[in-house]
């Protein structure tokens, strides 16, 4: 069974539209803060520090896609319910449920790949393979 990290948020009046609806880029945010939160659920130190030891920077989105099935509005508890549903060479791919309660609000899947800073041109990224070690921490 896949580890499954929650990721708990209130909404606020500022994450709404004027109708009182949660913007929907907000949950974007949710879940990428959610993806990050993930990785140091499992123990994966934060990206800073694997950066000075590894190399790794971080873990870039490369295609994401939503269903949005209810809304949310100001006041209320949300979860986001994240993991990884496959790992590729290169890349792996993060499962995101949006509930409030039993509702779900939005699913989404992302594509992302572990990067770091490119060998020959430092203000550029690389995607590497998923490291091992954080493979197994993650599953």
């Amino acid at each position: 069974m896949a580890h499954t990290s929650i990721y708990r948020i209130t909404v606020e009046f500022g994450d709404c539209d004027p109708a009182g609806i949660v913007f929907f880029p907000n949950f974007f945010r949710w879940m990428d803060a959610s993806s990050r939160h993930f990785f140091a659920d499992c123990g994966v130190p934060a990206w800073r520090e694997l950066e000075k030891t590894i190399g790794l920077i971080g873990t870039p989105l490369v295609s994401i896609s939503a269903d949005f099935k209810r809304p949310a509005t100001y006041g209320e508890r949300i979860e986001v319910h994240t993991s990884i549903e496959e790992w590729k060479h290169n890349s792996f791919v993060m499962r995101h449920t949006i509930r409030r309660g039993e509702d779900v609000l939005c699913e989404a899947s992302e594509t992302r790949v572990f990067a770091i800073r490119h060998p020959e041109a430092p203000s550029r990224i690389k995607a590497v393979p998923p490291p091992e070690d954080i493979r197994r921490m993650c599953e």
